[in-house]
This record gives C-alpha cells, structure tokens and sequence, in this order.
C-alpha cells in the first residue's frame, strides 16, 4: 500500500484533504476498501470512523472495485420536464449487466437535456436510441 502513502503525501499539505485523497485512491484502486480507510485515516491522524463517515456518505466511494463501465445520467428536473424518465426502461435495458448506470442531479446541461456523462465526455439531447448508442460504446 505503499501507493496510497504517496497520495497522502501528495495531498497532505491542502486545506481539507480527505476527498482529494478518497478521489484519488478511488482512481487508482477501483475502490476505497478498509484497509485503504485505515491507512488514510493514520497518515491523516484521524479516526476510521472519520474516514469511514465520508466514504459511506458519498456514493461515488466504493468499497470493491466495479469494473464496469459507468454511465451518469442526469435525473434532475430539468432533465425530468425533457423526456429522461420516458427513456430509463430502453437505457436499463441497453446496459445490461455490462453496463453500471448512475443516476446524477444535474450535469449542468439543463437547457440541453436528456444529459449523460462517460467518463470526461458529455452526451445532451438524447432520446432512447441516443443514449442507448452512448451505454453501448461506454
């Protein structure tokens, strides 16, 4: 865990650095596991269970890894009054198992909703076959 070390080193010296270093860890590992929130918790003299609060409060944080690749689909009301409800059962059904669909509120593409997120990338004014085509190349 010698990797985890250096993320706290990296990230000890900013104000509130318990979520950039969950983040990170989160990138590098898949997932922050236990083991992982103990030894956050040392190298930032915290309790676990200060650690463990954050992790469990925030549902990006997993505690084993998901290979999957995960599409974010925003359910907010801007997208809810432009159809997205309407096109959930094709999206679930695109994605199968291979897929992990998330639901988020708000990817800040409310006048161009339906809006989904991959990764880095934005997908807005998607209909069923749209966002059905962006979960089968996720």
């Amino acid at each position: 865990m010698e990797k985890i070390g250096e993320i706290i080193a990296e990230h000890r010296h900013r104000e509130g650095p318990l979520l950039p270093i969950l983040h990170a860890v989160q990138e590098e590992f898949g997932c922050v596991d236990a083991d992982s929130e103990a030894l956050i918790a040392n190298g930032l003299n915290l309790s676990r269970a200060d650690v463990h609060g954050v992790v469990s409060f925030y549902h990006d944080f997993l505690d084993k890894p998901d290979l999957r690749p995960v599409v974010q689909i925003c359910r907010a009301e801007a997208c809810k009054a432009r159809g997205v409800e309407q096109i959930m059962d094709a999206a679930t059904a695109a994605a199968g198992e291979r897929v992990k669909l998330t639901t988020v509120y708000c990817l800040g593409l409310c006048s161009a909703g339906p809006a989904a997120r991959v990764g880095d990338r934005l997908h807005a004014r998607l209909d069923g076959p749209a966002l059905a085509q962006v979960i089968e190349n996720a």
